[in-house]
């Protein structure tokens, strides 16, 4: 089977892992259905993959139930749609056994690019519609199931983005809108002009600001998901880093972990997005490897349920303290 050559089954302490399948939800009322876990392809120009190859990764996470597709027009420097649109080409059929999600409004300095002489921001009309238009070529596909404003932007105008918004739904070209890295607020801002199904945050142990900030609370209160990027605190929780700000919290954090993994038999990543998937918003995960077995890690977690005491456990390590 064309995935075998890119399959690497998990093993934890000399025994595999059963395969699961990630569950879908549907993220908002009358939202878009989504996998839980949802790979995201920032990265993706980093896996030396050939089109084939992608799409047999592709296969591979279908195969566990992971069908939702997270990009971006800025990743990779504006070529990884490209790259994951070539392997869309080889298997057309393939489209309607996926769901894809971009954003954007970040405008990157780069030789592709030479009209943009400083990184900025632009969520006018016409940059949105036509940063649609260039994702639904590179990505050749018809239709994007949800995009997402990238950034808050300073000069973010309700009335342009929720034209460009009613544009591109009317003519099918988007079938629900989002934002990432939002504040509460500001979702609320945008969501009096366009109606919006999630916002995409950065989350993880090492990051607590979304459950401080009240963003889950707004979005559990709306019936909408979260989407979770950097859910493993981009790899700081099982690996030294010379630039961690705390590294004496993030051992703290990482024993924490340790202990749940083995008392319940799972790897030290699954309890990670375990504890993730825990929270009554029901987030969606996103990983970024090419490793399929950080992908089946992330969906073994959607079978561990820890109990309360369990995730206060990591909790209690993130903060550094006793709830009060």
């Amino acid at each position: 089977m064309r995935t075998r050559s890119v399959c690497n089954p998990i093993a934890h302490r000399g025994r595999s892992l059963p395969l699961s399948q990630s569950p879908r939800i549907e993220i908002a009322p009358q939202g878009p259905t989504l996998s839980r876990v949802t790979a995201g392809m920032w990265r993706l120009g980093e896996w030396n993959m050939s089109p084939a190859q992608r799409l047999a990764w592709i296969h591979h996470a279908i195969e566990r139930g992971v069908t939702t597709f997270d990009h971006a027009d800025i990743y990779g420097g504006y070529t990884v749609e490209a790259l994951f649109g070539e392997a869309l080409a080889l298997e057309p059929s393939i489209r309607e056994r996926i769901e894809i999600v971009t954003k954007c409004g970040i405008a990157l300095t780069t030789s592709n690019r030479p009209a943009h002489t400083l990184k900025h921001y632009n969520t006018s009309t016409a940059h949105i519609v036509s940063s649609v238009e260039r994702s639904l070529t590179e990505l050749r596909t018809d239709r994007i199931d949800l995009l997402l404003i990238h950034r808050p932007d300073p000069l973010l105008n309700l009335d342009d983005v929720a034209e460009a918004f009613d544009r591109l739904h009317t003519e099918g070209k988007v079938l629900h809108f989002g934002v990432s890295n939002f504040s509460p607020w500001q979702y609320q801002s945008l969501s009096s002009a366009i109606r919006l199904v999630t916002n995409q945050v950065e989350f993880s142990p090492l990051r607590l600001d979304p459950i401080t900030d009240g963003t889950f609370d707004q979005l559990q209160s709306l019936g909408a998901s979260p989407m979770i990027w950097s859910a493993l605190g981009g790899g700081r929780l099982f690996a030294s880093d010379p630039n961690d700000p705390d590294p004496a919290r993030t051992a703290r954090i990482r024993k924490a972990i340790d202990v749940l993994a083995q008392t319940l038999g799972v790897s030290p990543a699954t309890i990670v997005y375990a504890w993730i998937l825990r929270l009554p918003s029901k987030p969606l995960v996103l990983t970024g490897s090419q490793r399929l077995s950080v992908l089946d890690e992330a969906v073994a977690a959607t079978n561990v349920t820890l109990s309360i005491q369990q995730w206060f456990s990591i909790y209690e390590a993130a903060l550094g303290h006793e709830v009060r």
